[in-house]
């Protein structure tokens, strides 16, 4: 008979599954697993380090706890790849993060065991106490479990939930997944602290033995607890000559312990699962646990594509002398060459200093990068104050992780005229990670402040260009340059720097009847469906806008008097974007022109290759090809 390979997994579809386990199975189960997402990640590219370091704390979550009833929410939502396979997805995890698969993140849509979307950081401690909080108003009886880790306890929103859980009455358990790295190493103070931290277990032990002697005898009540939080602050600080953190928010604190030990997390978990009031527990882990190659490199293996799972060795393209750097790259090393010219240039980067490209200037000038943790908003308001200080600042964050700093622009930015770069990556449609991470929104929120200077490059050249253009003139105040994730085509990028006149568009094919007018790089697919449409005897004009704010309205009025349809092509939200842009302008000035608006619909766009989420929208130069013939046939 032939033995199976995953003898215990392919009986689980269900924590219930689960628990029919005996205890002393759980280790083999976590090495089955291990095995499982070894053999899928090495063909469906996704966040293996990760989960590798949360395998024995998900089966023990789920081992103790009583999901869907109970509920758990993730953070960072790329650490619950466990928690679907248990959750009866294993089946369906071969189309993770693909068009029409499951989703790379939790969402309550594909899954009653999800109870929350976790596809930023820190939201985990807000979102799980106003849970717990709901269903004790409602007098249910459940526990709520929070995991933060892979960073994400550097974000604000985590401390802002950790002040806010010991005012109410809840059962909230916060789980504390210590790996000390996110994407990247974690920097900042709170990282220190975890290193440093060490809670005697002497203390956990006589703590819970005194609590309950106590509360046998009578002598404690629920109106007492918080004397007795205070004592057993006291004698932590006796025992450990330090002061906890988390047990100054009066949330009781438990660990730190192994988190690859799945029994002692078990018995943990159930030792302290019924403690009223919010309590935390501390848990090492290694990222990439299990796995060597992703042990000894965890930012490469933080999610390394497809590999060779027997020998460790990724299916990396191997680079040709002419092959396109990736945007991030040409950011990155553009960079050092201004910084190079001028020491008041600095970065500064929430906790993406290799996505970025921060690697470059941070090896050379190491003074003078700064990764401030995943806190966007905290790394704009620190550039102004930078910016005002006569430094240049060039902050690089991610399209949709900028939307946690959107108060800041407007009120740390914009109203003082603070003159910083605010680099926008990862803007427009980004791929298989979806809808939490796509870049859709950025030009809407921004274009609406005054003050801002913002503009996308078509190409590469175009992006060196625009952080040089912006270095040169910052002192006129703040500049946005937005870019997309990946590679282009453009393999001259590295050209003499020369400045862009502010405002102004260029016409980079003159036409007739209809004319697209593109924003950013979606207009390298226009480039082709205007040679598609040359072919077929149309004569489409092109205009690449660059600037978003000002508007070229010198060239807004030459093109409405030249053709009858404008086609926008954007990678933003219709709503509020660039097309919107067009029309008010056209609107205020009274001028009557048909506009076409071709982008992101009002939908939140799901997990796929980027080009197909181009063929959905309509923005791949085929859909523009058809939408073009269409208005030059009316």
């Amino acid at each position: 008979m032939e033995q199976k390979k995953y003898p215990l997994l392919d009986t689980i579809d269900s924590p219930d599954d689960l628990k029919k386990l005996p205890l002393t199975d759980l280790p083999q189960l976590c090495g089955e697993i291990r095995l499982f997402l070894l053999e899928t990640l090495s063909k469906v590219p996704g966040h293996l380090g990760a989960n590798f370091g949360v395998v024995e704390l998900t089966v023990a979550l789920h081992y103790v706890f009583d999901l869907p009833t109970d509920e758990i929410i993730w953070d960072v939502g790329h650490q619950s790849y466990i928690h679907k396979i248990l959750t009866g997805r294993k089946k369906d995890f071969s189309t993770l993060r693909q068009w029409g698969g499951i989703s790379g993140f939790t969402h309550p849509n594909e899954s009653r065991y999800d109870s929350f979307i976790s596809g930023h950081a820190s939201n985990s401690i807000s979102a799980a106490l106003g849970i717990a909080i709901g269903a004790s108003l409602q007098s249910q009886d459940k526990n709520v479990v929070a995991i933060i880790g892979d960073g994400a306890m550097t974000g604000g929103l985590a401390f802002e939930g950790l002040n806010n859980a010991s005012n109410y009455p809840n059962n909230l358990l916060i789980i504390l997944n210590d790996n000390h790295i996110g994407i990247d190493p974690i920097t900042g103070g709170l990282s220190k602290y975890l290193v440093r931290i060490n809670t005697s277990k002497v203390y956990n032990s006589l703590r819970h033995k005194g609590y309950q002697g106590l509360k046998k005898l009578r002598l404690i009540d629920d109106s007492k607890k918080r004397n007795l939080l205070r004592f057993n602050n006291s004698l932590k600080a006796l025992i450990n000559n330090d002061k906890n953190l988390f047990e100054s928010f009066s949330i009781r604190y438990f660990g730190p312990t192994d988190g690859h030990d799945v029994i002692e997390l078990v018995n943990t978990l159930r030792s302290i699962k019924d403690f009223k009031g919010p309590k935390l527990l501390h848990i090492k882990t290694i990222k990439g646990k299990g796995y060597k190659p992703a042990e000894e490199s965890a930012v490469v293996w933080h999610a390394p594509g497809p590999f060779d799972p027997s020998t460790g060795r990724r299916n990396v393209a191997p680079e040709l002398p002419d092959t396109p750097l990736k945007y991030q790259e040409i950011f990155g090393q553009t960079l050092l060459e201004i910084a190079e010219m001028d020491d008041s240039v600095v970065g500064i980067t929430p906790a993406m200093i290799s996505g970025s490209s921060f690697n470059f200037m941070q090896n050379q000038y190491p003074n003078r990068v700064f990764d401030v943790g995943i806190a966007e908003g905290h790394a704009v308001t620190f550039a102004a104050g930078l910016a005002l200080k006569g430094q240049i600042p060039f902050c690089n964050i991610y399209s949709s992780f900028l939307q946690r700093g959107y108060d800041e622009v407007i009120h740390d930015v914009a109203m003082q005229s603070a003159p910083i770069i605010l680099c926008i990556d990862r803007a427009g449609l980004v791929g298989e990670d979806g809808m939490t991470h796509q870049g859709a929104y950025d030009i809407a929120y921004l274009r609406t402040i005054p003050g801002l200077t913002i503009m996308s490059p078509i190409d590469e050249k175009e992006l060196r260009q625009m952080m040089f253009t912006a270095y040169k003139r910052h002192k006129e105040g703040p500049f946005v340059i937005r870019f997309p994730r990946g590679k282009g085509a453009c393999k001259d990028w590295k050209v003499p720097f020369s400045e862009i006149p502010l405002g102004k568009s260029m016409e980079i094919t003159s036409g007739e009847k209809v004319v697209f007018v593109s924003y950013g790089p979606a207009g390298n697919e226009v480039i082709k469906a205007v040679k598609e449409l040359n072919s077929l005897g149309y004569k489409p004009g092109h205009i690449n806008l660059r600037f978003v704010k000002p508007l070229d309205t010198e060239m807004l009025d030459y093109i409405a008097h030249k053709y009858d349809t404008i086609i926008s092509v954007e990678d933003g939200s219709l709503a509020g974007g660039v097309g919107s842009a067009l029309l008010e302008y056209y609107a205020d000035n009274g001028t009557a022109i048909n506009i076409k608006r071709i982008g992101i619909p009002d939908q939140f766009i799901k997990q796929g290759a980027v080009a197909l989420q181009y063929q959905y929208v309509g923005l791949d130069a085929s859909s523009l090809v058809n939408t073009a013939i269409e208005k030059f046939r009316q």
